[in-house]
């Protein structure tokens, strides 16, 4: 008896005290809540970090239109193409010698770049032709360098052939989405804004992320040569979504009309790029010029710094300070150009142009004195100049083609303008791997570009008067 008196005492006094059970439940709240508490920390700087975007990417009108989830889709698109570039530059370039990397990057340029050169002319009016499903085609164009990206992993530790063909696939689908966007920025303008401001806030958003998904590349590509791609499709297929959130008014055709393709027969002439004057002629000359000045740079510098690094510098390193130069001076001539608003297209594309010859003839004279200077100098000039004349570019279009035909017209320039880039690629490869030589060529393509120009676009500024098109 005394024995089930001690049992039932102990019993009553667990259960005034909760109990085992009780006792293990508030032991899991405090867990549970130091787990909240430690991911609400864990998020709080992410979720800073998207707000901030958010109100950058949304500012003045832009998320009313529309305009900033056209920014934020262009920010991944960006990041997509970069970590696909530092895929295929560790494959194509970093992993073999160097008279064996020239062989494949001219190879790659010859497998890619000229079968996209006959594709590129047919995009644009392909595209112009389905304008009601723009969002899809912009989806359509992710999804796609999606599963190239898959594809390719594959083949992108061994450099095999059909890595070749998927990179062109990925090349056409970046350009069906280029086309396309250029479609959708004048149904996103928010009220005040100009064509060129709003695509000087679309381009600076994807430099920012193309800077981001750079070393973010590098870190992906550490752990495997694949990863970088699968980084890539993953991004893709974040845009692919993000495209279908765009608004429902960028599917509309109101308005618009397809510059006929050369030589094509009209019952009416329609104006397209060689009808509409001289100064967009001028100008897409100039930016011609400028663009291929790009590309060269682009090939010429990565072989030559590969064999000759910067100040004692590693390939990599020397590759990597030439790059964020470029990239800092495109970055600044977008903003610059968003800055001048009372400055004249014609004047801006023959200064920038004068500025790009300038400091390249400077650069040959002293690179055996100060190479790395230089070549960092010059790289940043041609980022800079080459962003300012395209803003200018799209400035003159903006003004000299009627709104009808306007979109088609932008997808022919951006067509020269990439062939263009791939001249200057082929002409870096080329050329002997000698600093002043190579910058003694670039003065000469951009001396011959400013004779042929610069007197036109500063005729054609005095012609239009105060009342031309601004930059922004």
């Amino acid at each position: 008896m005394g024995q089930d008196d001690d049992v039932a005492a102990a019993r009553a006094s667990t259960k005034g005290r909760g109990g085992p059970v009780r006792g293990a439940g508030r032991a899991a709240g405090r867990a549970g809540r130091a787990c909240r508490t430690a991911g609400a920390a864990v998020r709080r700087p992410f979720a800073a970090t998207g707000r901030g975007i958010r109100r950058a990417t949304h500012a003045h009108g832009a998320g009313e239109s529309g305009l900033g989830k056209l920014i934020e889709l262009h920010a991944v698109n960006s990041a997509g193409d970069m970590l696909i570039t530092v895929a295929l530059a560790s494959t194509v370039f970093f992993s073999v010698p160097t008279d064996q990397a020239r062989g494949r990057v001219a190879l790659y340029l010859a497998v890619t770049m000229a079968p996209f050169a006959l594709l590129a002319p047919v995009v644009g009016p392909l595209l112009d032709r389905v304008p009601h499903g723009r969002r899809a085609a912009m989806a359509g164009a992710m999804l796609a360098r999606a599963v190239l990206a898959l594809t390719m992993s594959g083949a992108v530790a061994t450099g095999r052939l059909e890595l070749y063909p998927a990179a062109l696939g990925v090349l056409v689908s970046s350009k069906a989405y280029g086309v396309v966007r250029s479609a959708v920025v004048p149904r996103l303008l928010p009220h005040r804004f100009s064509l060129v401001k709003a695509n000087s806030r679309v381009t600076l958003a994807g430099l920012l992320a193309t800077g981001v998904a750079a070393p973010l590349g590098a870190g992906l590509h550490l752990i495997g040569p694949a990863w970088p791609l699968y980084g890539a499709c993953l991004v893709f297929g974040i845009g692919a979504f993000l495209s279908f959130t765009l608004p429902h008014k960028v599917d509309s055709a109101r308005g618009e009309a397809a510059v006929p393709v050369a030589g094509q027969r009209a019952r009416r002439p329609r104006p397209g790029l060689r009808t509409v004057g001289r100064a967009v002629l001028h100008g897409l000359q100039a930016n011609c010029a400028l663009r291929a000045l790009s590309g060269f740079l682009i090939f010429f510098l990565a072989f030559l710094l590969r064999e000759q690094p910067l100040g004692g510098l590693g390939p990599e390193l020397s590759l990597g300070l030439v790059a964020v130069a470029a990239g800092t001076g495109n970055a600044l001539g977008t903003a610059i150009g968003a800055w001048l608003r009372a400055r004249g297209p014609e004047v801006i594309i023959a200064v920038v142009l004068a500025l790009a010859l300038g400091v390249t003839v400077t650069a040959a004279v002293f690179y055996a004195v100060l190479a790395s200077v230089v070549v960092t100098a010059t790289a940043a000039t041609a980022g800079l100049s080459q962003a300012l004349a395209k803003l200018s570019l799209d400035a003159q279009i903006q003004r000299d083609v009627p709104e009808s035909f306007r979109t088609s017209a932008f997808a022919r320039s951006e067509t020269v303008l990439q062939l263009s880039w791939v001249v200057g690629g082929g002409l870096g490869i080329a050329l002997p791997l000698h600093g002043v030589l190579g910058l003694a060529v670039a003065s000469a393509v951009l001396a011959l570009a400013a004779a042929m120009t610069v007197r036109g676009l500063l005729t054609a500024d005095r012609h239009h008067g105060p009342a031309g098109a601004r930059v922004a």
